[in-house]
């Protein structure tokens, strides 16, 4: 009677254990840049309760992208999946607090599949269906 209660409860144990941690986050930082070396951030991957993936960037420090060589408009944010489909995530929007001067940015961006890089590039248009050449910062592959 104990054995098979013991077996149970371990049983329980480990299934409440298991949708714990595959309901964690991964957060994954991004390497310093040579195109803007202040720029520091981090991407935040959970699958929700849809079993989407929501996505949230979040940079300090990234300069003004017409201040880049050559000048650009745009941060846009990418994402690529395990067989290499590259989708458009949207623009950063940046601010800036009333009391720092330090630039933020974020993108808060949802996905039906889990990716395994994520990226942002300088563009001139927000809505390009594939990425330009001036990656800005990279997490390579997690």
């Amino acid at each position: 009677m104990f054995k098979s209660l013991r077996i149970i409860f371990t049983a329980g144990i480990l299934v409440l254990l298991t949708s714990f941690f595959s309901s964690c986050s991964k957060k994954v930082n991004f390497p310093t840049s040579s195109i803007a070396p202040a720029a520091v951030g981090s991407v935040k991957i959970k699958k929700d309760n849809n079993k989407n993936f929501a996505i949230s960037v979040k940079i300090q420090n990234l300069p003004d992208a017409k201040r880049l060589n050559p000048p650009r408009k745009y941060y846009v944010v990418w994402s690529e999946t395990s067989n290499n489909r590259l989708k458009n995530l949207g623009r950063i929007v940046s601010s800036s607090g009333f009391l720092s001067s330090k630039m933020k940015a974020s993108l808060n961006a949802v996905s039906p599949t889990r990716p395994h890089r994520i990226f942002i590039t300088a563009e001139n248009d927000e809505y390009v269906s594939y990425p330009g050449n001036m990656v800005v910062l990279d997490t390579g592959n997690f």
